[in-house]
């Protein structure tokens, strides 16, 4: 189908560089090869079995989800191995997933952290007659889910599963996505020692117990930007750095010609204070960071076509309501109908949202792709 120019795309819209996105791909599957790791991205970021099968076809071994259903639209979508990155406690999910995937011949893999959701796992995956792969989980500072360091339950929950309970042990994974809300490179680099430092250390542990760790999984995209030091790891499972956002940009990570996913609005309005435009809460989100971390002091940089990606220093988009975006004047004149690139604090709700993307090379939309797995999911 017929695409119109970027100059007639309606507003708000998410415009998605596939040259810029290629390039992020790239670079991360290069930095994977080069310290011998296997890459699952992390696919909630985009939901899109389009940007799913580029990320396949440069090396990624597979993919991390974040919920059931996401899970189960990529593996319906040919995608032949799949982490489910959250522990999972209710009967009817695990159901789902597990006859699923065993019905498509995937390779599951699972998390667990507590006796309970092992007991459930068990019981499930036996009543189901399969036998999905399971990690450990290790809180390394986020303090969400997982294990503390010296968590006890962390060497009889691995021997449990190492034992014979039917499931495949694989080994221990973390998050350290408390790196979102660090001031800077250098703390995101101390992050990422320490998650490195404590799987490690549990690692250790485990295996002078007699107990073997095939897998040390980490991910987050500011520790896998920022790190270069992956020994003993085999896997990072980053998803944002396919599309960025301002909080790399923030921290000092990447550049602004790196962001691939922007939101095009229009200036519909403007007082004495502010330009006013048609892109609110419903379309840039009302995150100011990742995992609730308040990074960022407004919701979005914005650039005229003209300056993008960074030509001169951006509007900041400072309060947003549903449909609105305030974007204060300052000494800048822009005409009413004029358009506004913004990169968004947090690309990842951003895509959700959407749910679709305008393909761009330059000033021509190319293709519309869907993300398949957005909107509400369990």
């Amino acid at each position: 189908m017929p695409q119109p120019p970027l100059a007639d795309l309606e507003t708000p819209a998410v415009l998605l560089d596939r040259g810029v996105l290629q390039a992020n791909i790239d670079a991360v599957q290069e930095k994977a090869r080069r310290h011998r790791l296997r890459l699952r991205p992390h696919v909630k970021t985009h939901k899109s079995l389009e940007v799913g099968r580029l990320q396949v076809a440069a090396g990624a071994c597979g993919i991390t989800a974040a919920r059931v259903d996401e899970a189960l639209v990529f593996a319906r979508g040919g995608f032949a191995s799949v982490t489910l990155a959250q522990p999972l406690m209710t009967p009817a999910k695990l159901d789902r997933l597990l006859t699923g995937c065993r019905d498509l011949g995937v390779d599951l893999r699972l998390i667990v952290d507590s006796r309970e959701g092992l007991d459930l796992l068990e019981a499930r995956a036996r009543e189901h007659r399969t036998d999905p792969g399971v990690f450990l989980k290790i809180d390394v500072g986020l303090h969400r889910c997982g294990l503390g360091e010296d968590d006890p339950d962390i060497a009889d929950l691995a021997g449990r599963i190492h034992a014979g309970s039917g499931l495949r042990w694989l080994g221990l994974l973390s998050h350290a996505g408390h790196a979102y809300g660090a001031a800077d490179a250098a703390e995101v680099v101390h992050i990422a020692g320490e998650e490195h430092r404590i799987l490690l250390a549990v690692r250790d542990r485990l295996m002078r117990q007699g107990l073997p760790v095939p897998e040390l999984s980490v991910g987050s995209t500011p520790t896998v930007l920022a790190s270069e030091e992956y020994s003993g790891l085999t896997e990072i499972r980053p998803g944002n750095y396919v599309f960025m956002d301002h909080t790399p940009l923030r921290l000092g990570l990447i550049e602004p010609g790196q962001v691939a996913l922007t939101v095009l609005a229009t200036i519909i309005s403007r007082n004495d204070e502010y330009f006013i435009t048609d892109a609110g809460s419903k379309s840039l989100t009302s995150d100011q960071g990742a995992h609730g971390l308040q990074g960022a002091p407004g919701y979005g940089t914005a650039y005229t076509p003209a300056d993008f990606p960074g030509r001169r220093s951006p509007l900041t988009v400072a309060k947003l309501s549903e449909e609105h975006g305030f974007v204060p004047r300052g000494s800048s004149f822009l005409p009413l109908g004029s358009r506004l690139r913004i990169v968004p604090n947090h690309s990842c709700p951003v895509a959700n949202l959407a749910r679709s993307y305008a393909v761009v090379d330059g000033d021509e939309v190319t293709e519309t792709w869907a993300a398949e797995a957005a909107g509400p999911s369990r």
